[in-house]
């Protein structure tokens, strides 16, 4: 698990600690297995959880100005020295040339 999703665990673990345990407790009462049990399954499925938030796209989670700083980076890591197509490279009659 990389850095960011441990750390995100952790910021969501502390934030939800009353109600980890009482998920918990929960489920020791419908499984009757004990909190020891429970916890490695609890945990994988946090983690599971807490990952499929981390690595949602960027589109869905950045701010309009995070967008816009990426699409500059983006820009910004091409190469200024590439050749331009000509004209008739990007001409219509070069893009339907097996028409005639």
């Amino acid at each position: 698990m990389n850095s960011q999703v441990s750390e995100m665990l952790r910021h969501f673990e502390e934030a939800h600690k009353e109600d980890i345990e009482v998920i918990t407790q929960v489920l020791v009462r419908i499984t009757t297995l004990s909190p020891e049990q429970i916890k490695p399954y609890l945990d994988t499925m946090l983690k599971r959880l807490v990952k499929a938030q981390a690595e949602r796209p960027l589109y869905e989670t950045a701010t309009p100005n995070q967008l816009s700083q990426a699409f500059r980076e983006w820009a910004d890591s091409h190469d200024l020295n590439t050749p331009l197509l000509s004209d008739y490279a990007v001409s219509r009659k070069s893009m339907y040339s097996d028409e005639e």
